[in-house]
């Protein structure tokens, strides 16, 4: 691990190998063609990461967004150095061909700008209006006001790998939920677009659903690990969704598979193989017939030795 603040984490580690949905109908490099630059403050993060020129923008230290938040341009690759952290919001609207890695992006725990229902407030990060071909790899997001990582308004080609999920503790309304993949039931612009995929993802403690809550798209789920117990579901089928989910292990969380609370219409689909359930109430069934096929090459990991890997492997390196 080089999260400790010697030496060595000055140095990135490498990435994880892209795989998924980021790698179909063009890939995502992020800013690798460009230059690399650190950032120590807001208002250099803010000026490397605005803009349609590649590059590679290096994050030391805690940054704070204010509740303004951090708005991404495209063609830029965002990689914590040393342990950072970016506390607040992260913006993506239109944005093309970014990578976030290596970082803890902490929300605002529904303290702000939005302290009462929380679903008014923002998500720690949201993907939104267009935005398409991203990656992100080995962060630790949490404490969303809304949501973790929300995938919304017609974005596509997403891939999240060896990322952990969770709230640092229980709010009083309820309001943890993780991760939205499409935004509303009669949203027409998502018709096509939202194809995700989650691998090597952790949701853990205080998630109570969304985990992810999908309505349209495409959405692959496979060798992730789910042991948020006490929760309202984890995989929500909704509206016209398309679930394929692979060799993913449940670990005493309440039903795994849900459709019941989700809203799912009579296109939804989600189909299971490979799973386990250890510990796990409620329902795991399959939803539909039409589940899609990747159109990519990718690699199931056993699932009965995927829970010590993930958890060992997920998050900042």
């Amino acid at each position: 691990m080089s999260g400790d603040g010697g030496s060595n984490c000055l140095t990135p580690p490498a990435p994880s190998p892209l795989v998924g949905w980021a790698t179909v109908s063009g890939t995502t490099t992020g800013g690798v063609a460009g230059p690399t630059v650190t950032v120590t403050t807001m208002s250099a993060l803010q000026s490397a990461v605005s803009g349609m020129n590649a590059q590679v923008v290096q994050v030391t230290g805690t940054i704070d967004t204010g509740t303004g938040g951090l708005n991404v341009g495209s063609n830029k690759t965002i990689v914590g150095l040393c342990g950072a952290v970016i506390h607040g919001h992260i913006q993506m609207t239109g944005s093309v061909n970014v990578i976030v890695r290596n970082l803890q992006i902490v929300g605002f725990n529904c303290a702000a700008p939005d302290t009462t229902s929380c679903s008014s407030g923002l998500d720690a990060v949201t993907v939104e209006r267009g935005d398409h071909h991203l990656w992100f790899d080995h962060d630790d997001i949490s404490d969303g006001t809304d949501g973790n990582l929300d995938i919304t308004h017609a974005s596509d080609y997403v891939t999240i790998s060896w990322t952990k999920f969770h709230y640092s503790g229980k709010r009083a309304n309820g309001h943890q939920f993780s991760d939205l993949v499409g935004h509303s039931d009669n949203n027409a612009e998502d018709v096509g677009k939202l194809r995700v995929t989650f691998h090597h993802d952790w949701w853990a403690d205080n998630v109570d659903q969304r985990q992810p809550r999908v309505r349209y798209g495409q959405v692959h789920l496979f060798n992730n690990l789910y042991t948020a117990t006490g929760g309202l579901y984890a995989v929500g089928v909704g509206f016209d969704a398309n679930i394929l989910a692979e060799n993913n292990v449940f670990v005493g969380v309440n039903n795994p598979i849900d459709s019941a609370n989700t809203s799912p219409s009579a296109a939804s689909s989600c189909h299971s193989t490979g799973n386990l359930y250890p510990g796990c109430t409620g329902t795991t069934a399959d939803v539909g017939s039409n589940t899609f096929t990747p159109p990519y090459a990718y690699t199931l990991d056993p699932a009965a030795s995927l829970q010590a890997a993930v958890t060992s492997g997920v998050g900042p390196q």
